[in-house]
């Protein structure tokens, strides 16, 4: 595991854990992180994680929508 510093300007108004949530949904959007690990990067359940995620608009189907088009062919 990795270990991060940041130095954030004092406007910015997140605490510690928030932002952990902020990278963690980021990396998860972008397919950097499956949802487990980003839930255990949150220090959440994974449950809590995917209802998080509503409060970054970031669905839990995280597809393109040509991923989407093939599994819907498949089905």
């Amino acid at each position: 595991m990795k270990t991060l510093t940041l130095h954030l300007p004092d406007n910015i108004n997140m605490d510690d854990k928030s932002l952990v949530m902020l990278l963690a949904v980021k990396l998860y959007e972008q397919g950097n992180l499956s949802l487990g690990q980003a839930a255990e990067m949150a220090g959440i359940s994974k449950r809590l994680f995917v209802e998080g995620l509503g409060k970054f608009s970031v669905s839990i189907f995280n597809f393109s929508p040509d991923e989407l088009s093939t599994d819907v062919k498949n089905a």
